[in-house]
């Protein structure tokens, strides 16, 4: 008997993070909640990924998921940006795994190849798939977009995994 699983993506950056929380039943997924967790840009590192921490951990408290997906930080040629990328990214898996989750890491062409089929595509192209794949989902701006888009590579990957091990186990 399957059970539904609940699966938050995050899609990690200093001034917006994004989450999108879905539920997946075998092959079905549904859209539960999505947003963006924000930080003030007038105040220090430290308390803006306090900030971070706090507004990821409401959404886990309040949603209570069962596993986690954060996209992978890829490197720019502004090394400044990228260490505090990969210091909000820390934020973005201290969380979950925080709460005890599984938390699963994903690069951007993985992403895009699970939700728009190729590994490189436009924002709009994501989009518009997530509305086909899920009609009642709602997300305001890229970031809770592409976290969507996150946790339903997860829920694809997790599925591939799941039959491997039941293959072995058996």
């Amino acid at each position: 008997m399957q059970e539904t699983i609940r699966i938050i993506g995050i899609d990690p950056g200093l001034r917006r993070t994004g989450w999108g929380i879905i539920e997946t039943l075998g092959n079905s997924l549904r859209f539960v909640a999505s947003g963006t967790v924000t930080s003030d840009g007038d105040m220090d590192l430290a308390s803006r990924l306090c900030q971070l921490h706090d507004g990821l951990s409401e959404v886990v408290h309040s949603h209570q998921p069962h596993e986690a997906a954060v996209e992978q930080t890829f490197v720019n040629k502004d090394a400044t940006a990228t260490l505090k990328l990969g210091q909000a990214r820390g934020i973005a898996m201290l969380v979950p795994a925080r709460a005890g989750l599984r938390v699963a890491e994903y690069a951007p062409n993985a992403v895009k190849k699970a939700v728009i089929g190729v590994g490189h595509g436009e924002k709009q192209q994501i989009h518009m798939m997530l509305k086909v794949l899920m009609p009642k989902a709602t997300f305001t701006g890229n970031d809770a977009a592409d976290a969507l888009a996150i946790a339903i590579c997860h829920a694809h990957n997790r599925q591939g995994l799941s039959g491997r091990l039941a293959k072995l186990a058996g």
